[in-house]
């Protein structure tokens, strides 16, 4: 059962109220059960869902709040029924750590689509009635199926971001075809779901234009991550250059914006896929039916494809851009992540800081 008190089994950093502030919080974690795998944690990936449980923006917070789902560690014991892994296993955890695993999403390996609702890495009640606590701890507990291999020789701290950002952009692309080479993909937003689009595009082959509202992004889309075309989104002259060219677009943009100028972009029968979370999605019908264009949503992405998307990062070498700091700064990277001061994910070294 969860401890509110100083005594526990693992060491985490907690906000105990709105304010969002972390500090030093013991718990208990579950014993392993037949089908679980415990890890140590050894870094994990900070997320804006971060900001928003810690500091209670939904209104269902459930303090103490210990944040962070892109969790990477070392297997430190299976249990009894596990058969994928074994203790000194790479492993990653991601945004869920269970679900009913028995509807017809969880048997398409699409738990995140589970229609009993998926248990979240934190802020949500798990299989033994207690709240699940994230990645900003020592170690965790987790049923196998919720972990991944991370493929030998892959970073341990580049692994972290995927396990949410990268598999967001990761699983629309994969779903509307956007690995085909030659084809032509528009990018809004260059944080850290934008940057992996830009990777993630490059690697399968597309001419990638960054749209963005701020001209500073320019050197980083094209000098840094290599992206083909830059345009500034409020320049109406660039973005009429490029009208009805792109054959896809991601949108990670969560701030509010209008999204005409931005369908006008696409190719007849082109695609639009919406990740980030504006407060309303406002258009035109004319700019979805004449040219016969989609609108699409998603969020992270199900247990097969997550695996597949790391083991495509390792094969063709893809990495985050990272910066990493220790979990004493934890409550500075925050306030950073909210004014979008981070190039372009925050990765908390956990093993070598938290003690």
């Amino acid at each position: 059962m969860s401890s509110e008190g100083e005594e526990g089994n693992c060491l985490g950093w907690a906000a105990r109220d709105p304010s969002g502030i972390l500090s030093p919080y013991k718990f208990n974690r579950r014993s392993v059960g037949g089908d679980d795998v415990s890890l140590k944690i050894t870094h994990c990936g900070i997320c804006y869902a971060d900001v928003i449980w810690t500091r209670n923006m939904h209104g269902d917070s459930k303090y103490p709040v210990v944040p962070g789902h892109e969790i990477v560690g070392i297997v430190q014991e299976v249990g009894s029924n596990v058969g994928h892994f074994k203790v000194g296993d790479h492993v990653g955890v991601g945004t869920n750590v269970n679900s009913c695993r028995d509807c017809e999403y969880c048997n398409d390996r699409q738990e995140v689509n589970c229609i009993k609702v998926p248990v979240l890495t934190f802020n949500a009640i798990d299989v033994d009635g207690t709240i699940t606590k994230g990645g900003y701890s020592s170690f965790i507990v987790v049923h196998e199926r919720f972990c991944f291999k991370i493929p030998e020789g892959y970073p341990m701290a580049s692994a972290a971001p995927l396990l949410c950002a990268g598999i967001t952009v990761y699983n629309p692309m994969m779903r509307h075809g956007m690995n085909q080479p030659g084809k032509s993909l528009g990018v809004i937003g260059l944080g850290g779901l934008g940057h992996m689009a830009v990777k993630f595009g490059k690697a399968f082959g597309l001419k990638v234009t960054v749209i963005s509202t701020s001209m500073s992004k320019k050197e980083e889309a094209i000098g840094l991550l290599g992206a083909d075309n830059f345009v500034l989104s409020s320049d109406q002259e660039q973005m009429k250059a490029i009208s009805k060219s792109l054959d896809f677009i991601v949108d990670t943009a969560s701030g509010d914006h209008p999204f005409d100028p931005y369908m006008s972009l696409l190719k007849t029968a082109g695609i639009l896929a919406l990740v980030g979370f504006p407060s309303e999605v406002k258009f035109s019908p004319a700019s979805l039916n004449l040219g016969m264009k989609t609108i699409s949503g998603s969020i992270t992405g199900g247990t097969k494809l997550i695996q597949e998307m790391l083991d495509f990062c390792a094969a063709k070498k893809i990495y985050p851009n990272i910066e990493l700091v220790p979990i004493e700064y934890a409550n500075e990277a925050l306030e950073r992540v909210t004014k979008r001061d981070v190039k372009f994910r925050f990765v908390i070294e956990i093993e070598k800081s938290l003690k």
